[in-house]
């Protein structure tokens, strides 16, 4: 085994069992042997190599290309035995792999741009895959964002559910009819929810053609084609003002250099007494670039946002801070039922496409799972407004809200169920 891969193992990999068996039929046992067991193979030699030089790369291409195999465990155990040994990164204790990240963050700095055409063309590459892929592990609602888990018992349904009830509780709907805007409404399930709980006029807005046509159908299929419109349309081109806008899981598309036209353009459209609310991905720490492998394979463009990055684009666009909530282990709970439901019908996603798309799928499950369970990304919930009066002066309105919406659609469910 390469030397100094063998010793930044045996230095780094304190707790746990990993074991090695590299090209040459070489074994290698790590960690104290507590824990589950995790045995992988590496099937060529030069994998040792850019394990060493850049592991948050090329973990992930070996796994999808074959080179490493999981002779025993799954993905997200070896990511878990070696991201708990390593508290942040592995790269903070690899030399040749800070070199690595040094050269990311000069890329990021220099390619963060978001255009209209490569926005449309980051979006197609991951939201208009199959539709059938996403039915296999999503919710019914289609739900491709962070859940909302109020109990360790509900189920990935109910706490998607509960995910649009609380967003939709901040939105603080005191009225019927009130103009919504869904920036990057997805499937449309935000939009028809809010459209059919609180006659909500909705307009949401897709740069995928896969999605733009499946929440027209759904807006069809439910009666609500008049009350919730979803346009094939970036927002930056929108010239009309909402009384609320909900933006959940689109922010982390925009891009670094995006980040002050993003909120100049929505506090254009929020009108004076409005009320906005932004679900992201964060960071808990400083900036730092992309992961590389999720940045190459799954979300080109994307960035994810530190809080401090997203305050400063704030002050300067005219809207204010209402309130905001960090969401710590809710998205490592959506990740893990994620998982395991593409587990259960990987057969299924092989037939869509191939076992090396399987292998890379579950690599960005497993592993963003980990860094929501392990490393310091969170989920934050910016509530935003234009004037200090939009909201009522203390936020127990939001609980009370809540709690009023979550009775109103148990009641629901019971008639239409009788």
């Amino acid at each position: 085994m390469n030397r100094f891969l063998d010793s930044f193992l045996r230095k780094a990999l304190v707790k746990g069992h990993l074991e090695v068996t590299t090209a040459s039929g070489e074994n290698r046992v790590y960690g104290d042997g507590t824990g589950p067991r995790v045995h992988i193979r590496l099937v060529r030699k030069e994998a040792e190599r850019g394990l060493l030089l850049d592991p948050a790369l090329k973990l992930g291409e070996y796994y999808m290309d074959g080179t490493l195999e999981l002779v025993e465990g799954t993905m997200f155990d070896l990511l878990k035995v070696t991201l708990t040994n390593m508290p942040g990164s592995v790269e903070t204790k690899n030399t040749f792999a800070r070199i690595a990240l040094g050269m990311r963050k000069f890329t990021d700095l220099v390619n963060r741009g978001n255009t209209l055409i490569r926005a449309r063309h980051n979006v197609k590459h991951h939201y208009d895959l199959s539709g059938a892929l996403y039915d296999l592990f999503l919710d019914s609602d289609r739900q491709y964002s962070c859940a909302y888990y109020p109990t360790p018992e509900t189920t990935l349904e109910e706490a998607q559910l509960a995910k649009k009830q609380h967003i939709a509780a901040k939105l603080n709907f005191n009225r019927p009819g009130l103009k919504v805007l869904d920036i990057g409404c997805g499937w449309g399930g935000m939009g028809l929810y809010l459209a059919r709980t609180f006659g909500a006029k909705v307009t949401g807005v897709t740069l995928s053609d896969e999605q733009l046509a499946i929440a027209n159908q759904r807006a069809a299929k439910d009666g609500l084609a008049e009350d919730a419109t979803f346009l094939l349309q970036d927002y930056r081109n929108l010239d009309q003002r909402f009384d609320r806008i909900v933006s959940v899981g689109m922010f982390e598309h925009v891009g670094k250099k995006g980040f002050n036209e993003y909120f100049a353009k929505a506090a254009d459209l929020l009108a004076d007494d409005g009320v906005m609310l932004m679900h992201t991905i964060g960071q808990a720490s400083a900036p730092t670039p992309t992961n590389p492998f999720i940045e190459k394979y799954i979300f080109p463009g994307g960035y994810i946002p530190s809080m401090s990055e997203v305050l400063v684009a704030i002050e300067k666009s005219g809207l204010m801070l209402a309130d905001v909530e960090v969401l710590r282990y809710h998205y490592a709970e959506t990740l893990r039922d994620w998982r395991k439901r593409f587990h259960a019908h990987w057969k299924d996603a092989a037939a869509l496409y191939d076992e090396t798309f399987c292998r890379m799928w579950d690599f960005y499950l497993a592993s963003s799972e980990a860094a929501f369970r392990f490393l310091d990304l969170n989920v934050f919930q910016f509530q935003l407004v234009k004037s200090r009066d939009a909201l009522p002066m203390t936020r127990d309105y939001i609980v009370d809200t809540e709690r009023r919406i979550v009775s109103m659609d148990k009641q629901s469910m019971c008639l239409a169920a009788e």
